[in-house]
This record gives structure tokens, sequence and C-alpha cells, in this order.
């Protein structure tokens, strides 16, 4: 800081942006613009996965070197990565997944994990769609026993329901909805209000 001839030491932060904030979102934008990998990547707002797809067993897996590269790209930034939300998930038959190396660094290992909550969808490495479902459902059910304890009249039921909760349980749906089983869509189908 500048005031008449005076001059501050610089001090270094380690804070964030406040969250929904519009500069937030514009400044991880500009932050993160030049990160490659050798692997697939996708930026959104502030998270950052890398995706590495495996075609056969016989195929080593490399994304050991892909996150090093990432945390390689961060410290030339003077930007960090937050290991307690890192996670590393392997999708697909546990066969053909237990064998693959796990991922670590200086800073520790990086948990692996078998679902996993990205962009407000719940991940399972099995595709099974069941923690997305029982986490929606469980948030829907919580919201519905809210409104009928705070006694909300009957004919407005409805408009709570069409604005809160069938937002909830259908954000997304074209993602994962056409892989339900049918037990998961009647758990999902049965949130009732009124």
């Amino acid at each position: 800081m500048h005031i008449g001839s005076s001059h501050s030491n610089w001090l270094q932060l380690s804070g964030r942006m406040p969250q929904g904030s519009w500069l937030g979102l514009l400044t991880f934008l500009l932050l993160t613009d030049d990160l490659q990998t050798d692997c697939l990547i996708h930026k959104y707002v502030d998270d950052t996965t890398l995706t590495e797809i495996i075609h056969s067993r016989k195929n080593p897996s490399n994304m050991l070197n892909f996150f090093h590269q990432l945390l390689s790209w961060s410290n030339t930034n003077d930007l960090s990565v937050n290991f307690s939300e890192t996670k590393e998930m392997v999708m697909g038959p546990p066969a053909s997944t237990t064998n693959l190396p796990l991922v670590h660094c200086a800073e520790g290992q990086i948990e692996r994990v078998s679902s996993f909550k990205l962009l407000d969808l719940h991940l399972d490495a099995d595709f099974s769609r069941q923690s997305h479902v029982e986490a929606v459902t469980s948030k829907a059910t919580v919201l519905s026993k809210a409104v009928k304890r705070a006694g909300v009249p009957h004919t407005q039921l409805l408009h709570y329901y069409l604005a809160v909760i069938r937002p909830v349980l259908e954000y997304a749906a074209p993602v994962w909805h056409h892989s339900l089983n049918k037990s998961q869509t009647n758990q999902t189908e049965s949130i009732h209000i009124i």
C-alpha cells in the first residue's frame, strides 16, 4: 500500500475469494487459463478434474505423472492445491481397477474414494448412481418434512414442491436418470408433500 511517501511491506495472504462472488469466477478463469496437462482436464469455477481413460488392464496408468504436471504448474504460478479436498476415484469394474498405483506427492498420498461429489453430482466408482439417489432423496425428504412442520397451507404446497423440492430431485437428470434401476427410480419418485 502506498500513502504519501510511506510504503507498507508486502504480506503473503493465503485466503480465498468470497463464496459466490463474481470476481472469484473471473479470477479463477484468469489464473487457470494456461493450466495444461497431458490428459483430459476439466475446469469449472474453482474445481479442476484430471481424467485418464485406460482402455485395457495391460495399459499402465499415467495419472501420477499428470498429477505432478498439475503440481508443477501450481508451484510455478504461486497457487496451491487443497490436498484435503483432492481425491482420486477409479471408475470401472473392481477387477480392472485394483492394481492401479495410488497417486502420491511430497504432501502425502491422495485418498482413493469409491464415491465423490463433483459439481453437485454424486459419482460412484461402479457407475451405480446409488450415492446420488440417496443424497437427493435425503435432501428432498428433509425439505418436505420441514414444510409440513411449518404448517404451509395445502394450497401452497404444490408451489413449494415445484420451486424447491423438484429442482433438487431433477438437477442434471439427463446425465444420471437414464441409468437408474427400477428401485432407484421408485426411490426418487416416492417424495411427496401433499
